[in-house]
């Protein structure tokens, strides 16, 4: 039987922090504020398309996997903020990693979409439709807030995060997964106005992001603990057997209520909001990546994923890790820090939202 091995990552951090105390000079709101409701202390914001991040990551995981982008059958993008509406980011990536004829897919289902992506992969090597393949999850979230809602705008940052399968013997990879949508649950996380639909959609330049916290947070909340179990139970698991939980880094108290309701041992969580905000289809990859640069995950361990995002898309999987957990190389290719200020960098944002950052 075949499987999808897990054989590289690599992941992406712009290189501009903002702390909580930098938003408090344009936003109204505190560091204690946001601290408590989040769990968030700072986050990255990119001066370079969510295209490129996705690009230096990928870069990255190939190195990672000692592979090269022609080994490459199937790039997968999952983002919410491609570069472009047509054609796909995806295509981007694999024309500046010179993947030769890789096919190339954008899927956007908010954050949940790296999770997606890599249950949808992991199916076509074991179908044998493909050998090896790339999922990335990648954000420029910066460019979509509006600095008068703090609710959510002091929730999201910017990165990307990258991981490559590989067909393998061992059963190794995504043991069990589990991709749903909350019913009736769309208009509780929504851009609205940027689309093709004339007289709904003005596709204004700078964007707003409609939020209900607390509408999200209790539908997340079940629908995460609900796929978690299914996959348990389809893998023939208890939480008892889980080695490490990697959820999405959406707020600190969903990712305590999910692990509470599941009864996963808080040691075992892996949580990085506290550095990088949320960074929506990128949050989870970049945690993996962050667990293994740390070496908080061992050869032969078993993880548990788990997302949700807008739609309200959701989903769940059980990663079983092989027994790399170093890069074979590490790859030459970078970008520069950003060398300004985040008020320079957001200058155009801040303007049209009427924030006077002086």
């Amino acid at each position: 039987m075949n499987y999808a091995k897990f054989v590289g990552w690599g992941s992406y951090l712009p290189s501009l922090v903002v702390k909580n105390r930098d938003l408090v000079r344009f936003v109204d709101t505190t560091d204690e504020w946001i601290l408590s409701r989040t769990g968030i202390k700072e986050r990255r914001y990119s001066h370079v398309s969510t295209g490129e991040m996705a690009w230096l990551s990928a870069e990255k995981a190939l190195a990672s996997a000692g592979m090269l982008p022609s080994d490459l059958d199937l790039i997968i993008l999952g983002s919410t903020t491609a570069n472009d509406v047509c054609p796909n980011t995806a295509s981007y990536i694999k024309n500046k990693l010179k993947a030769g004829s890789a096919a190339a897919i954008d899927i956007n289902s908010a954050c949940t979409s790296w999770l997606y992506g890599v249950a949808m992969m992991s199916d076509m090597i074991k179908a044998g439709s493909i050998e090896t393949g790339m999922v990335i999850g990648s954000e420029r979230l910066s460019l979509g807030l509006d600095w008068n809602k703090r609710e959510s705008c002091c929730l999201f940052g910017d990165g990307a995060g990258a991981v490559v399968l590989t067909r393998s013997n061992e059963k190794l990879g995504l043991i069990s997964s589990r991709i749903s949508c909350v019913p009736d649950s769309r208009e509780f996380l929504e851009i609205p106005n940027w689309g093709i639909q004339p007289g709904i959609h003005t596709n204004d330049l700078h964007l707003s992001m409609n939020f209900d916290g607390a509408a999200i947070f209790k539908r997340a909340v079940k629908s995460m603990s609900l796929d978690c179990q299914a996959v348990l139970n389809q893998a023939g698991l208890t939480i008892k057997d889980i080695d490490l939980f990697i959820p999405h880094q959406a707020n600190i108290r969903i990712i305590n209520a999910v692990g509470s309701k599941l009864g996963v041992d808080p040691d075992k969580t892996i949580v990085t909001i506290d550095r990088f905000g949320n960074t929506s289809a990128a949050s989870i990859p970049i945690s993996l990546c962050e667990a293994l640069k740390n070496g908080i995950i061992k050869g032969g361990e078993t993880i548990l994923l788990a997302s949700f995002g807008a739609g309200l898309s959701c989903g769940a999987a059980i990663l079983k890790w092989g027994a790399s957990t170093k890069h074979i190389k590490e790859t030459h290719f970078s970008i520069p820090s950003y060398q300004g200020e985040v008020t320079e960098l957001l200058s155009d944002s801040f303007s049209y939202h009427g924030i006077n950052c002086s």
